[in-house]
């Protein structure tokens, strides 16, 4: 049995990698192109980028999942094992990823970097500092905020309002306690005393315009719209406005290139930008996904958390900004989730206790709901969907034999992947799927709404044809706010749903396939540089929290500097 139940940081450390400029070597990228960050990591030049307009772009494939358990469904290793298959199948295909958070690497949900023999490598990197993007965007945030309470001590020339300051300050780790702060305390040359916030790096609004921008040019014109605060008469006052868009970009400048690494098997990843689903866009970034599918007959890519969510947004987003169509969809499912949705959290613990087969049916019957909803859901979009089954050693034939003839009755592809265990030998199957659908089913790709809806049109829209919703009521201060953003000019953006990750709806307990509920929206802002307008529902926050006995009470270094406990 062996290596098969090493941990996932076990199985990485035990990787030989091979150098980076060998993997690019596969992709015909020249030694030239790479800006090295040791021997297994690497940015590609902006003068690389620049010479791939213009080429021909391959197929875009989106990985989804349906809602996830606490510790997630196996999303990134579906799509990273999905590449290695298509390696192995001879085929010319680069996996395109986000980067992860520290928050959820010492919280609860782990790293992004797959799992088992569907891994991204160097391993422990990517998942902490890797090549020093996050940092970076945190201190482009951080500095605007710096600049915005400096304008305000040194005369406040802009006429700024002090109670409507909504440029919150940023860090990458789970810290309730900055949720909310009061800044400013001291003597009168430490600052206006105010109320002031923090919110998690992969919720900053830079985040999601570094991940769409499509170069220096566009970020730059992105960061200078962002709204900062208001003035007196109630006018938007923005980062251009403060002088603040230059130090920001070259804190950026080398954020903007995306980065190359490989898998356990060699195969190339671009790994770059890493919004959370559940309160921002949840995409990696427009241009990586833009230079993979430019470098590869296939681009491999994923969006965050659930379909509702991650899926939602990258067609209603991502797609529709930068003109991205989908040839397919690969939906992730476990049994173990199913039958997650198929009661409460403890039809998932009595499934670790071996429940018998009939007992893990009648959970996965009552859960497989999900599964059908997501399916409803992606089919409006007009894109073929493949049904990709996560294999667990748990898993019983007769639960797979009920999900494989739940799918096929609906006419949805599916194929059982066993990556975790197999790596890309355990891909073939549904990388075979995957490339069947492709030759043989037409994508014909829309967006769920148009531009000229109103917000509020908008988020009902979303609400109702994708979560299930009956209604969506919102607070008297959503109701202020989309009406002043409707007058400012924003009403034809897309909608940028925050939502808990775990239901449809936004009550995580509410689990299944939930229909003719009530969503509530507390609260509505605009991402006028990232182009977007954001509707808080539920009790989704924007600076998560660490649990009871997070994942950073097990992580350690051993005295030769080895990292144990990481996943």
């Amino acid at each position: 049995m062996g290596e098969k139940y090493l941990t996932d940081l076990e199985i990485a450390q035990k990787a030989v990698m091979e150098p980076i400029n060998k993997v690019a070597q596969r992709l015909d990228v020249p030694e030239e192109a790479l800006e090295y960050y040791g021997r297994y990591k690497a940015k590609l030049s902006e003068e690389y980028l620049a010479g791939l307009e213009g080429r021909p772009e391959g197929k875009l494939i989106l990985v989804t999942a349906i809602n996830p358990t606490p510790a997630g469904e196996g999303k990134t290793t579906v799509s990273v094992g999905l590449g290695q298959a298509f390696g192995r199948l001879g085929r010319k295909a680069v996996t395109a990823l986000r980067e992860p958070s520290l928050g959820p690497c010492f919280g609860i949900k782990g790293g992004a970097a797959g799992g088992g023999y569907a891994q991204v490598v160097p391993m422990e990197e990517l998942n902490l500092h890797f090549t020093g993007d996050f940092h970076a965007i945190t201190s482009a945030n951080n500095l605007l905020a710096a600049l915005l309470d400096n304008h305000i001590q040194q005369g406040n020339e802009l006429q700024i309002d002090t109670r409507q300051i909504v440029w919150k300050r940023c860090m990458d780790m789970n810290d309730r306690v900055l949720r909310n702060i009061v800044v400013g305390l001291g003597s009168k040359l430490d600052g206006f005393v105010r109320e002031d916030h923090f919110v998690i790096t992969v919720a900053s609004e830079i985040m999601a315009i570094l991940c769409l921008a499509e170069d220096m040019k566009d970020l730059k014109r992105r960061l200078s719209k962002i709204i900062v605060a208001y003035n007196i008469a109630g006018e938007p006052v923005t980062a251009g406005e403060l002088q603040a868009v230059g130090a920001m970009a070259a804190l950026l400048k080398d954020a903007l290139k995306p980065n190359l690494v490989q898998t356990l098997e060699h195969t190339p990843v671009l790994v770059h930008g890493g919004p959370f689903a559940n309160i921002a866009h949840g995409c990696n970034s427009v241009r990586a996904t833009r230079t993979a599918l430019r470098m590869a007959d296939y681009c491999i890519t994923e969006a965050g958390f659930g379909a509702d969510l991650g899926a939602e947004k990258f067609f209603d987003i991502k797609c529709r900004m930068a003109g991205l169509k989908p040839d397919a969809v690969v939906l992730v499912a476990t049994i173990r989730a199913l039958k997650y949705n198929g009661g409460t959290a403890e039809s998932l613990k009595k499934s670790s206790e071996n429940m018998s087969e009939d007992g893990n049916l009648d959970a996965l019957k009552r859960g497989i709901v999900n599964l059908e909803k997501h399916m409803e859901n992606l089919h409006k979009y007009g894109v073929p969907v493949v049904v990709a089954l996560n294999s667990f050693v748990t898993d019983t034939q007769a639960e797979v034999d009920f999900v494989r003839e739940f799918c096929t009755a609906r006419g949805c592809e599916f194929a059982v992947a066993e990556v975790w265990a197999k790596g890309g030998e355990g891909g073939i199957a549904l990388a075979e799927k995957v490339l069947d659908v492709l030759d043989s089913k037409e994508s014909h790709f829309q967006v769920l709404y148009e531009d000229d809806m109103s917000l509020e049109d908008k988020i009902h829209t979303v609400a109702e044809e994708i979560y299930g919703a009956g209604s969506v009521s919102f607070s008297p201060a959503a109701k202020r706010q989309l009406q002043k953003l409707e007058e400012l000019g924003f009403g034809t953006l897309p909608v940028c749903m925050a939502k808990n990750q775990y239901s449809l709806s936004d009550n995580p307990k509410l689990l299944g396939r939930p229909e003719g509920f009530e969503l509530t929206v507390r609260e509505v802002y605009v991402s006028a540089g990232a182009g977007f307008v954001v509707a808080l529902t539920g009790d989704v926050v924007t600076m998560p929290a660490l649990s009871k006995k997070p994942a950073a009470y097990g992580i350690d270094v051993e005295d030769n500097g080895v990292i144990t406990g990481l996943f």
